[in-house]
């Protein structure tokens, strides 16, 4: 059950508004310093300030607390990858979810769309708002996977069947995770390329 401190700092997150999302997840934590969840919204957000140090020690902390954490996990090969690249190239800034700025609806052009028939809740687990995702068409269906193939859920065959079209006659489509817990995935979804034979033709309603 989430209380209105969490549910807060998960709407500043979905904003991103990290500096605000950090300081309401240190309030949770003065409460309740054990509290996983909080400790890892609060690693993420200064993962997505660009503090890294505090990132990692954070997330440390949680692995001390829960040494399998599916985020945390996840999260810290990130932070490995970005000491990684200031080795190799001097480059500072770590590719965390490149699609966190698109959350711009554009008529016509994006949709928020809740998913169906969900993989199980360990796979859900390590998805973060943010994570890009890939839309596969199979059977007259879409799929929706993460970038490394693993299964998420599948769009709502209302919406999927017109995609399918749209898809298969040259449009692109990007889509990211806009919010996640053990029991609901909602994707943002943004038209990229119209081709010619769709010029006029809207991909949402």
């Amino acid at each position: 059950m989430t209380t209105p401190l969490k549910d807060l700092a998960i709407q500043c997150a979905l904003e991103n508004k990290w500096k605000e999302a950090a300081e309401i997840n240190k309030q949770i934590l003065d409460e309740n310093p054990r509290e996983l969840d909080s400790l890892n919204r609060l690693a993420y957000s200064y993962l997505k300030m660009g503090q890294y140090k505090e990132a990692k020690n954070t997330y440390s902390e949680v692995l001390s607390l829960d040494p399998t954490n599916p985020i945390a996990t996840k999260n810290m090969k990130k932070l490995t990858s970005l000491a990684s690249q200031k080795g190799n190239s001097g480059n500072h800034q770590i590719q965390t979810n490149h699609m966190d700025n698109v959350f711009i609806q554009e008529a016509g052009k994006t949709k928020t769309v809740e998913l169906t028939n969900l993989a199980d809740k360990k796979t859900l687990l390590i998805l973060q708002h943010g994570d890009e995702v890939i839309l596969i068409v199979k059977r007259s269906r879409i799929f929706v996977q993460t970038i490394d193939k693993l299964f998420i859920g599948m769009l709502p065959d209302s919406l999927g069947i017109r995609l399918v079209a749209f898809i298969q006659g040259g449009n692109e489509y990007q889509a990211c995770i806009k919010s996640v817990d053990d029991k609901n995935v909602t994707v943002f979804i943004k038209e990229v390329k119209r081709s010619k034979k769709f010029v006029n033709q809207p991909s949402f309603t």
